[in-house]
């Protein structure tokens, strides 16, 4: 397929995105009724769509339109890519410009399109970064960074590296947490490569590393994952001191990954099915919460442009849900962390506030929040210390 053609393909996919379709569900549909296109094409086309979803709003104000064929547009004038090398109408290329389309808007100051952020979550984003606002949302119109996770089960970074580098994929020190490694070549290669094979790495984006760092799993102890979601994060609190990790979710099938990612990496995990903790109380209870996922909306971005107010308010209920119910699990003079990978507060203080004015006993001894502009995802983490009323 030309560039060309891989753009028009792209706008096909937009507007079936736009029309309710999920975004990787519609690349797929594509593909199955494209099969001339290879792997180099799809990933080409993908590449497009997610570029369009990371810049939904300006897209669309620079092309003059809320279609795939506007947003398509859109993408080319904010890159500066010549739009007539595209819309050329040649072959399987889109049609040429109209008269009305060969006007360029002008760029908006304000609002989603300035920053392509929805608008249910603007006021709290500009009370919370102020100037740094506009930076902020630079950072998330780009790709996020490929990360991760050293393995300290199964080797040290310096070993972790050399056995990365036989296989084409080169690494540099990640920020934020000392078992992150940033890939700087050879991505697509990581999930092929022996390091991943054998333990020795798992992907981890730095801002996770650094959430389950802050946490501090003591040698021996046991430690409740109450929302362990895939696991990634009971893997890493696993393999900080060897804890003993109870890995818990209350859709128990996004576990269903985890005993093998344990047995690859060496970690002691054990998965709890939910209404089987009973009674259970452990030093450390580690709950990341169901969120809006807003520090990683660069990997997700059709989370982005899906969200409102209404959705919100969800997800505080659950928030809230999440930390009361894990509260119960956390022996005296324990601590529960709350986590989530959301920038916005009142994901995070908010319901951290929220179950302290609710909840005796408990108070909160220090937080964690990390934006994209630290260098890696948005996280929260708040550090929960119950004490004994004896």
């Amino acid at each position: 397929m030309t560039p060309a053609a891989r753009h028009a393909a792209a706008i096909e996919v937009i507007d079936a995105i736009r029309a309710g379709a999920r975004a990787e569900a519609a690349l797929k549909e594509w593909g199955r009724s494209h099969r001339f296109a290879g792997s180099k094409d799809r990933r080409a086309i993908r590449d497009i769509v997610f570029d369009v979803l990371r810049c939904w709003w300006s897209t669309a104000a620079a092309g003059g339109g809320e279609d795939g064929r506007a947003r398509v547009l859109g993408l080319l004038r904010l890159t500066d890519v010549p739009v007539e090398r595209v819309f050329s109408g040649e072959g399987h290329a889109p049609l040429p410009l109209t008269d009305a389309e060969q006007a360029v808007p002008e760029s908006p100051s304000t609002g989603p399109a300035a920053f392509d952020l929805p608008e249910s979550v603007l006021s709290m984003l500009e009370a919370r970064f102020g100037a740094d606002l506009p930076a902020l949302a630079d950072v998330m119109r780009h790709r996020a960074p490929v990360d991760l996770r050293v393995n300290l089960l199964r080797a040290t970074p310096e070993s972790a590296r050399a056995a990365l580098a036989e296989d084409g994929i080169e690494v540099e020190p990640g920020p934020l947490s000392a078992t992150a490694l940033r890939v700087t070549a050879g991505t697509r290669g990581i999930e092929r490569s022996r390091a991943y094979a054998d333990g020795l790495v798992e992907l981890q984006d730095a801002a996770s590393q650094a959430v389950a760092d802050f946490a501090e799993a003591q040698p021996g102890e046991v430690v409740l994952d109450y929302c362990a979601g895939g696991g990634g994060k009971a893997l890493a609190l696993a393999a900080r001191t060897n804890a003993q990790v109870i890995a818990h979710d209350i859709a128990p099938r996004r576990m269903k990954d985890l005993p093998e990612r344990a047995r690859r990496a060496g970690a002691q995990v054990r998965l709890a099915e939910p209404g089987t903790l009973g009674d259970l109380q452990v030093p450390l209870v580690f709950a990341d919460a169901p969120c809006s996922g807003s520090g990683s909306w660069r990997r997700d971005p059709e989370g982005k442009i899906r969200f409102d107010a209404g959705r919100l308010a969800e997800l505080n209920a659950a928030q809230d849900d999440v930390l009361r119910n894990a509260a119960r699990h956390v022996a005296p003079d324990g601590r529960l962390v709350y986590a989530t990978c959301s920038i916005l507060p009142d994901e995070n203080e908010g319901r951290v506030n929220a179950f302290l004015s609710e909840v005796a006993g408990w108070h909160c001894s220090r937080s964690l929040s990390l934006s994209p502009l630290d260098g890696a995802d948005g996280f929260f983490a708040a550090w929960l210390e119950k004490r004994d009323s004896a």
